[in-house]
């Protein structure tokens, strides 16, 4: 899959739970297939207004995958099963739940993210290993 074909994951790049979600992907997704964008970067804010995501404050990370974008737990679910082996495993287990139940629990979490994990003061940096993985 080239570079451009990859699947961008658009991120809160403040948001501490946010960040503990691109250090996963950043440690899980040995192959480099998804490419991260923070929604401060022009890159992110573009995808989200693209998508009908508010990039001054998203509900949801958005997961662009072949043109099309999904949020919610439906984009936890496909990033989840994109990584393979076991990560199917945990992916079908959520996507058991009913969309009902787990999707406004998800965005009832989104909504109350800063309180319930804090925010640091600035977008994250990425670190020069993982430089060319992130699009801003």
């Amino acid at each position: 899959m080239s570079p451009e074909n990859r699947p961008v994951v658009v991120f809160d790049g403040v948001c501490l739970l946010c960040n503990r979600w691109v250090d996963f992907l950043l440690r899980h997704d040995r192959i480099g297939r998804y490419r991260l964008a923070a929604m401060q970067g022009n890159h992110g804010r573009r995808l989200l207004q693209t998508h009908g995501l508010s990039p001054d404050d998203p509900s949801s990370f958005l997961l662009v995958q072949d043109g099309r974008g999904f949020t919610d737990t439906e984009a936890l679910i496909r990033v989840l099963a994109g990584l393979g082996r076991g990560w199917r495993i945990i992916a079908w287990m959520v996507r058991a739940v009913p969309r009902f139940i787990r999707n406004p629990a998800y965005r009832w979490i989104a909504r109350h993210r800063y309180r319930l994990f804090g925010r640091q003061p600035q977008c994250r940096m990425p670190d020069p290993a993982h430089a060319e993985r992130f699009l801003d």
